[in-house]
């Protein structure tokens, strides 16, 4: 069995992190446990084991996080387990008896009980740089860094005690899944504490751009939950949201916090990082600053907004050859020039979509952006089935990816499975309100009402679809063809029109060039509409 990326995630955010503790050193990026130098021999899984609990040291860790954990939820036996806690106390000289390290709490679970240091790479050193202000000087030429602090309790103490220090947590191991965002571990941003922390202090000493913030309130069985995102360097919040329920259903609390809170940040933050590119000189940016100015650029779904997004994105990959969110978004380009048929060769434009797309899967197989473009490419030759796998992994690396879940939902309706794809377009909708692609998942849902007859349902989310920033040439033709569908003659000849200012060459070919509805009685009905429009 090889070593569970869920682990290396959680107590590293994927970069490398050593644990000290008594003469023992535990080692994330090499996947090594030493004592006072040598090589201490462990396997994977006891490997997985012991890093759970130093990273979660004087927490009391459950069978069922073990198990969740280190098992990814399969069904182990008690004598697994038991057989898997005797080998991690005896790598570290333990024992049932003699528990110095790992100590059964009765009950409940096992306690790692040992002091335990962060040793933070060189790239995080703390200490102030002047050269590189504003808590740049750990990641100037890399992703952007966070910190992510225990939640200040308010309200009542006593129920759900350690509520404040889960959420956050919980929240870390989700955020280290975005790939391209720099989670300062645990063990370093819980050592700061209390209701008006110094943030400009807390960045010189994490190398953290961001922290995000919480607080939980607690009274009778009422919870809110309070977070903020905000800049280290000038303390400017950047974003905040509060989330309430009954202490009954902490656990979908919990899961509405999580998401939500991944979901903005991974669109709150890269817009912060383009704001930053954007006030300084072209030349002067690194890769990661010049890929931001792009995205803000392609986000616009315009043609001039493409051409000027992949003349950042090629100039970010001439910077950093191996940054493979630069070779993706160069994917992203390409899809859009063969999908809006932005440039002539369709056949060019599908191809290069298809080439970056897997650049970038070779240089970070683990990176949702990169999955999701792969799916897209697929997607542009009409290979529903083959697309649906990579996009299933987009969600599965990033639960809260809320593009990659409106990708997964467009697939499924144009097969027909309508039911899934208007529920998976919801969901995307939930994690990401304000998504650039926020047009496409509400005519996701209008093309899954059309397929289950529900026409005037689908003509009314077309219509929200089409007058959504951003919505393109195949948007308006939804909205000129469900209205046509459902009899409203005045918002059909509407979106003819609109249709024909865009784009005036816009057929039925491009339609389905675009949508490949396999549902047969929805593709006759949605071709016959779009006929009867002239197209």
């Amino acid at each position: 069995m090889g070593v569970s990326w869920g682990i290396v995630e959680e107590i590293a955010g994927r970069r490398s992190v050593t644990y000290i503790f008594g003469t023992f050193r535990l080692d994330t990026d090499r996947y090594e446990v030493s004592d006072d130098g040598k090589a201490v021999h462990v396997e994977p899984l006891v490997f997985d084991l012991l890093a759970l609990f130093v990273a979660n040291a004087g927490a009391v860790i459950d069978r069922d996080r073990m198990i969740e954990t280190v098992w990814d939820g399969r069904i182990v036996s008690e004598a697994t387990l038991s057989t898997a806690v005797k080998s991690a106390r005896r790598a570290l000289g333990d024992s049932g008896e003699a528990q110095a390290f790992i100590e059964t709490v009765r009950g409940r679970g096992f306690r790692f009980r040992a002091p335990v240091t962060v040793a933070i790479p060189a790239a995080v050193a703390v200490g102030p740089e002047p050269e590189a202000p504003d808590g740049e000087r750990a990641h100037a030429q890399g992703a952007p860094s966070i910190a992510v602090l225990p939640f200040v309790r308010l309200g009542d103490a006593e129920p759900h005690p350690g509520l404040e220090e889960a959420l956050p947590h919980e929240v870390i191991l989700a955020l280290a899944r975005l790939r391209w965002l720099f989670v300062i571990a645990r063990g370093s941003c819980f050592r700061f504490r209390g209701p008006d922390p110094d943030l400009a202090a807390i960045g010189r000493a994490l190398a953290a751009r961001y922290v995000l913030l919480g607080t939980v309130e607690l009274y009778g069985r009422r919870a809110t939950v309070g977070v903020e995102l905000a800049e280290t360097a000038g303390g400017t919040v950047l974003w905040g949201e509060r989330y309430a329920g009954t202490i009954d259903d902490v656990q979908g609390l919990r899961a509405a916090i999580v998401g939500g809170v991944c979901a903005a940040l991974d669109l709150q933050i890269p817009l912060a990082e383009a704001r930053r590119a954007q006030s300084r000189a072209v030349e002067s940016l690194d890769a990661w600053q010049t890929f931001h100015l792009g995205l803000r650029q392609v986000h616009l779904y315009t043609r001039a907004g493409n051409d000027a997004a992949e003349g950042f994105f090629r100039r970010a990959v001439a910077l950093d050859p191996g940054f493979a969110r630069a070779h993706a978004a160069l994917s992203f380009v390409h899809f859009q020039n063969a999908f809006l048929h932005y440039r002539p060769d369709r056949e060019a434009e599908t191809a290069s979509a298809r080439i970056r797309a897997e650049r970038a899967v070779a240089l970070d197989p683990l990176d949702p952006f990169a999955n999701f473009n792969m799916g897209r490419s697929h997607w542009l030759r009409q290979e529903i089935d083959e697309a649906m796998p990579w996009l299933d992994r987009a969600t599965a690396i990033s639960p809260s990816y809320a593009q990659g879940f409106y990708s997964r939902a467009l697939m499924d309706t144009l097969a027909g499975r309508s039911a899934v794809g208007f529920r998976a377009a919801d969901l995307a909708i939930d994690l990401s309100p304000l998504d650039p692609l926020l047009y496409a998942m509400r005519a996701t849902k209008a093309l899954a009402r059309l397929v289950e007859g529900e026409d005037a349902e689908a003509a009314s989310l077309a219509e929200a679809a089409a007058r959504t920033p951003g919505a393109h040439v195949v948007i308006a033709m939804i909205a000129a063809a469900t209205h046509t569908l459902a009899g409203d003659e005045a918002e059909a000849r509407h979106w003819t029109e609109a249709v024909r200012r865009m784009h005036p060459d816009a057929d039925r070919a491009h339609f389905f060039e675009c949508l490949p509805m396999r549902h047969a009685a929805t593709r006759a009905r949605l071709g016959a509409a779009l006929e009867r429009r002239g197209f």
